[in-house]
């Protein structure tokens, strides 16, 4: 019998420091890795709050009663845990779950810290890092040019520079990581073109899926708190309707800003053609793009298997970090 309790009681120490251990591995980029920081200078010192503290600000951020600015990052990372989860995590956070000699832990604190030591120093806070550098480097450009080989061996023909004779199933691509540091420790990607929607330069974990009534990416992005919490600013763009206005006139044909553009029933015309009139601006995000990720994606941490010879025109500095489209968006229309 004691030794059954000793068992029960050793699952039950494993099973909450392994819990502490997942639930918290995301939060040391912001909070630190002993939970001695400002998150992104905003937040309380939560190795400083009571337990109890600890626990009523997770419920509260789970039901939206708690928090300022952080509340809509805080949200998304509480979302799936449960009272039993929070109460685990508190006691971790105080020392209570002997979390300073789990192995786990120590571990995927070491490697998140590392993470963000790494992408801190690939720029400058100001500075954007060239997502394509590596990719044009003119040395591995002519290395992997088959136009000035005499030979090309079928080596060079495939992605996967394996021959087809001796190629095993466990030959694979380069696997895509896209594991990069909290929100505010990271450095931001130059956009790969004009106008090309930028790319995410932080961890996105708790942050997905986006829904219309839970967009987490608002709470550090919004125009009016981007420049306090670091964070680009989303654009007006994003606040417009561009869509033209459209009408079925009294004879059913298709009527979009003024010009007629179908004649039969289900035909949509030419449209390429229509000067957008109007745009309606708003203090909300305009919902026709509420969905961030269908534009932006994480920024993966993996080289390409091929070198990219593509450089952008027009690409300044302005618009490597600046968006036209909101002035641009008529060009090309007759």
């Amino acid at each position: 019998m004691t030794k059954v309790l000793k068992v029960i009681a050793l699952g039950s120490l494993i099973a909450t420091s392994a819990l502490y251990s997942a639930g918290t591995a995301g939060c040391i980029g912001c909070h630190g890795a002993s939970f001695e920081k400002k998150a992104m200078g905003k937040s309380k010192v939560v190795k400083d709050m009571s337990k109890e503290d600890i626990i009523k600000a997770l419920k509260g951020y789970k039901d939206g009663s708690y928090g300022g600015a952080m509340k809509g990052i805080m949200k998304g990372q509480v979302a799936s845990l449960s009272d039993a989860d929070m109460e685990a995590i508190a006691s971790g956070i105080k020392g209570e779950a002997e979390k300073k000699v789990n192995a786990y832990e120590k571990k995927e604190a070491t490697k998140a810290l590392k993470e963000t030591k790494i992408f801190a120093s690939e720029a400058k806070a100001d500075a954007l890092i060239d997502i394509n550098a590596k990719m044009r480097d003119a040395k591995r450009l002519e290395k992997e040019d088959l136009g000035n080989k005499k030979e090309v061996s079928e080596l060079t023909l495939g992605l996967r520079q394996t021959d087809l004779y001796s190629e095993k199933d466990e030959t694979t691509g380069v696997k895509t990581d896209y594991s990069r540091p909290a929100p505010g420790s990271s450095t931001k990607f130059e956009r790969a073109y004009v106008n090309a929607p930028p790319m995410i330069p932080h961890s996105v974990e708790g942050l997905l899926p986006i829904k219309r009534d839970n967009n987490q990416c608002l709470g550090c992005h919004m125009p009016e708190v981007a420049k306090s919490m670091g964070a680009t600013p989303i654009p007006v763009s994003h606040f417009t309707n561009y869509r033209p206005k459209t009408v079925l006139n009294k004879d059913g044909e298709l009527v979009k800003e003024g010009k007629i553009v179908g004649r039969a029933k289900g035909d949509m015309g030419n449209v390429s053609d229509i000067l957008i009139a109007k745009t309606t601006k708003s203090d909300k995000i305009y919902q026709g793009r509420f969905n961030c990720s269908q534009c932006h994606a994480p920024q993966s941490k993996t080289d390409t298997v091929v070198g990219n010879t593509f450089e952008s025109d027009g690409l300044t500095d302005e618009f490597k970090s600046h968006s036209s489209l909101a002035d641009a968006m008529n060009e090309g229309v007759k």
